[in-house]
């Protein structure tokens, strides 16, 4: 499983007066015609085609410069290799081309890290100069740090295509960019407006969450989504296309969510989006006075209720702008090569500032009164999520708030367990109104009806990436056991589970991992009351046993 992927690092100080000019460029050149050993150490030189390393004779020395040549002219002229200074060390030869991208054909790419320095061959002088002059205007960025984009005092970038230490990333980065230049027949070309498909949708995903996740790689301008055939699907426009090409390299692949919720990128061929309504399905950044669509709502906003907004989190994007958000976490899988600059949220355990978002609190109602404890909604819950507070009403018995530590775990929680029969009786699951659960004042008495789990070991998903995000499933009959220590058989468990109240139907060793085993009860019923009791049972003296639902039958 690939790793949930982290926020770019902080890029390092840095000053005008110390980047490297032009005189700079001619001397890294110069020592790569002839292979100077001290200077490729240093910087690890790549090209499309060829990794340079240092030499250990002479005639080696010849074959490094016949790696790299570049033919000089005069400096200053118009050139189709461009010179990129001030590059963050950690920057690939995939960032670096898509620079270039939106201006042309893209056909050769040097990275020297070492000296935080790049060149760029574009297919001609044309696309060179309209690159030039726009990042002229514009500064680049890569990595939240400004580099310097300008012509190079050569003009041709020669590489050994065959040469055998040839640099994958390099050659990778160059047949992408030729494949987007191809793919105009099929859909638009590089273009301000993407389109954007979420696949494998197992979580909710909102206009607001996308807002969040695409605004950290520039300004975005308007976003329609809608569904299409039974696919959630949005456009999300731009002020620019090298902005736009921005996103789509650096987040096309992706997970908004572990394992799910996959973002497929591609140009839309639409130009301009024309919005008309500010609301939960469209919304126009640049005209925020757009009606919403229903009258009643925009009655109430004409004449000033400011009740009615939904309160929003202001997060700080690359652009230095407020981006409006819900809070709603986030995480998803970098491209090869790419890191991407999107926050790693969500399963990756990293939580916005601010205040608990409003839909983390589930109101549990029509409980058995005489079974349930705020341990037993613990466990139950914390099949969905981590568990951070449970209070059962003091007054109402029958009626529970359950706090999780992250939204999309509470729309796990109700899809799964709401009107799942627990204890004899039908429970309902909803959103609370409040934003948390309040722990009693000291000396309050309670009667142990609060709980906080903020810190318990038992939390199934507190670990970064956890594996325990591909198996959840809803209620079944059937229980997924493991932790089972070597010196536990069979006959111990089913007694176990017996004398907690089940009938177990059948059991199963997992023949490859005798840790691990399948359980089959009576009913669903009896499967939930049996995890909630068997859940972290003692088996020996070091070992306890981990229960979950399992989509499996024996």
């Amino acid at each position: 499983m690939k790793r949930p992927f982290s926020e770019y690092p902080p890029a390092g100080p840095s000053s005008p007066n110390t980047l490297p000019d032009e005189e700079d460029e001619d001397e890294v050149m110069l020592k790569i015609e002839r292979g100077s050993d001290e200077l490729l150490s240093q910087t690890g030189a790549v090209s499309n085609g060829s990794v340079m390393s240092p030499a250990p004779n002479h005639a080696d020395n010849n074959n490094d410069a016949k790696k790299v040549k570049l033919d000089t002219k005069n400096p200053g002229a118009p050139s189709r290799v461009i010179h990129i200074r001030n590059i963050p060390n950690e920057v690939t030869e995939a960032e670096i081309v898509h620079l270039g991208i939106p201006f042309g054909k893209v056909t050769n790419v040097l990275v020297l890290k070492g000296k935080n320095q790049a060149f760029l061959e574009m297919s001609d002088e044309v696309a060179a100069t309209t690159m030039v002059n726009y990042f002229t205007n514009c500064t680049a960025q890569l990595r939240g740090r400004a580099v310097y984009v300008q012509f190079s005092n050569h003009k041709e970038l020669k590489t050994d295509q065959n040469h055998s230490n040839a640099n994958p990333s390099a050659q990778a980065a160059l047949q992408a960019a030729q494949a987007l230049v191809n793919q105009t027949d099929t859909q638009g070309g590089p273009n301000t407006v993407l389109r954007v498909i979420v696949e494998h949708m197992i979580y909710p995903v909102t206009l607001d969450v996308l807002y969040q996740i695409f605004s950290r790689v520039g300004k975005v301008l308007k976003i329609v989504t809608f569904t299409k055939n039974n696919t959630f699907q949005a456009l999300i426009q731009y002020p620019d296309v090298v902005t736009a090409q921005a996103a789509k390299m650096t987040l096309d692949g992706q997970n908004i969510y572990n394992a799910c919720c996959t973002l497929r990128i591609e140009y839309s061929k639409l130009s301009n989006l024309n919005v008309k309504y500010n609301n939960d399905k469209s919304r126009d950044y640049t005209n925020p006075n757009l009606p919403t669509g229903d009258p009643a709502l925009d009655s109430a906003l004409a004449i000033g209720v400011s009740s009615l907004s939904a309160p929003n989190l202001n997060l700080p994007n690359r652009t230095g702008e407020n981006a409006s958000a819900t809070g709603m976490p986030f995480t998803g899988m970098p491209l090869a090569g790419v890191t991407p600059t999107a926050a790693a949220l969500g399963a990756a355990g990293i939580r916005l500032p601010g205040q608990p978002s409003p839909n983390c609190v589930l109101l549990v109602s029509n409980l058995n009164e005489e079974m349930v404890t705020p341990d037993a909604l613990f466990t139950l819950f914390g099949v969905y999520g981590d568990v951070l507070r449970v209070k059962i009403l003091f007054n109402k018995k029958d009626n529970a708030l359950v706090q999780m530590s992250e939204p999309h775990q509470t729309q796990l929680a109700i899809s799964h367990l709401d009107k799942m029969k627990t204890w004899g009786k039908q429970i309902r699951v909803t959103l609370s109104k409040h934003q948390t659960v309040q722990l009693p004042k000291e000396g309050q008495p309670d009667a142990g009806l609060t709980k906080d789990y903020t810190n318990s070991p038992l939390h199934r998903f507190k670990k970064p990436g956890s594996k325990n995000y591909q198996n959840i499933y809803p209620p079944s009959a059937t229980l997924h056991l493991s932790n089972i220590p070597p010196t536990v058989d069979e006959e111990q468990i089913k007694d176990a589970f017996t004398h907690a109240g089940a009938s177990v139907k059948a059991f199963k060793f997992f023949p490859k991992d005798r840790k691990m085993a399948l359980i089959q009860l009576g009913s669903v019923e009896e499967a939930i009351a049996a995890l909630i009791k068997m859940h972290n049972f003692q088996l020996s003296d070091s070992s306890h046993l981990r229960v979950s639902f399992s989509k499996s039958t024996i």
